[in-house]
């Protein structure tokens, strides 16, 4: 059976609502989804910096929760 992780990016918008993207991986395969839309879509490689763009460009979110330097480019 192949060794499946979840993580996530979450990331807040000017009205302080939470976005949440999940990155999946399944062997070398990556999923990412957005629970807010419902966006779904496959990445081999940076599957986090599109979860990233994916949060700023589709919901303005790009307030990092954590302090990570999540601020408008």
């Amino acid at each position: 059976m192949p060794e499946s992780n979840t993580s996530k990016v979450s990331r807040f918008d000017q009205h302080g609502r939470r976005h949440v993207v999940r990155v999946r991986r399944a062997g070398v395969q990556r999923t990412i989804s957005c629970e807010t839309c419902g966006w779904r879509t496959g990445a081999q490689f940076l599957p986090w910096l599109k979860a990233e763009e994916h949060l700023a460009q589709e919901h303005q979110a790009t307030v990092d929760p954590s302090g990570g330097g999540g601020e408008p480019r």
